[in-house]
């Protein structure tokens, strides 16, 4: 059935506010295997950002479908090469298949806006602090600090609190077509001489949280940053037989970072990081389901839609 124009532009923003897609690009630590491509994860949320690109990630991006041209901001969690070497031929990419490439903003720590050999007027190279980063008028990105030995961060993309309708009330107190556009834009309607108020007939829902932690220790930063989130993508380099490696490198294994997502409620736990010494991952996968039950593993290619 068709819904009439005014209902059906209604409809689409809230269908569209739902619709956050992450696809694993690279998912395996320090170097790459026959498996596994180098750290990168992108998420679509109205835009399209990146979180790490390691080496190979735009061919990746190829591989895996994800419009390598449109990525809007790339968000690199520390300045270790395993994390930012794939935004080399990246942006040579970009910069030899278009005469004037989309801007893309590169939030990195400190030090960053060194290593570009070829500053490309389409890059804007912004360094990192804790807070927000950037927003459009859907989601916002946070940064806040990891324990990983250097300056590092994790990442928050947080959708903002959206409108929901009471539908049947509304409809009860005459609601219909542009008055819910009006509604929205005004704060309420008059109707038969009766103002109705916004707050009547909705309420304000709080957005999605997706957490993205970069390399990093259990630390009280991350469980702050983690908690109730819809999903915390998190490093799983160890199991916990090699938790005083771990330890010593700054890194999570997997039993620990499950804790962590256990005490924080996060609604879904997916595993990247993966050590090239773990063939198929599955270790860490027993371990950390053990602890917490929705738990996955990601794979290079693994797309989530929330």
């Amino acid at each position: 059935m068709q819904l009439p124009r005014p209902e059906r532009h209604l409809f689409l923003i809230l269908l569209n506010n739902l619709m956050i897609k992450i696809t694993f690009l690279g998912t395996s630590g320090a170097t790459p295997s026959p498996e596994r491509g180098m750290p990168s994860v992108a998420i679509h949320a109205k835009e399209l950002f990146l979180f790490d690109c390691g080496e190979g990630t735009q061919r990746q991006m190829m591989k895996y479908k994800v419009g390598y041209g449109s990525v809007k901001a790339i968000f690199i969690s520390h300045l270790h090469m395993d994390h930012f070497l794939g935004i080399y031929g990246l942006l040579e990419t970009l910069h030899l298949n278009s005469p004037s490439p989309k801007p893309i903003k590169i939030f990195a720590p400190r030090g960053f806006e060194n290593l570009l050999i070829n500053r490309h007027k389409f890059v804007d190279v912004i360094s990192i602090k804790e807070g927000v980063l950037y927003e459009n008028d859907q989601f916002e990105v946070h940064a806040f600090r990891v324990d990983h030995g250097c300056d590092a961060y994790g990442f928050i993309l947080k959708e903002k609190s959206k409108r929901k309708f009471d539908e049947k009330k509304a409809h009860s107190l005459g609601l219909k077509g542009r008055m819910f556009r009006e509604i929205q834009e005004k704060g309420y309607v008059t109707i038969d001489k009766k103002k109705i108020k916004l707050d009547e007939v909705s309420r304000l829902e709080e957005g999605k949280k997706i957490v993205y932690s970069g390399d990093t220790r259990v630390c009280e930063s991350l469980a702050q940053a983690a908690k109730d989130s819809e999903v915390l993508i998190n490093e799983a380099t160890f199991s916990s037989e090699l938790e005083n490696e771990a330890k010593e490198r700054f890194h999570c294994t997997a039993l620990g970072i499950a804790k962590l997502a256990s005490k924080s409620k996060v609604k879904k736990l997916v595993l990247t990081h993966i050590s090239p010494r773990y063939k198929d991952g599955s270790i860490l996968l027993k371990e950390a389901s053990e602890i917490y039950k929705n738990v996955v593993l990601a794979e290079d290619g693994m797309v989530l839609d929330l």
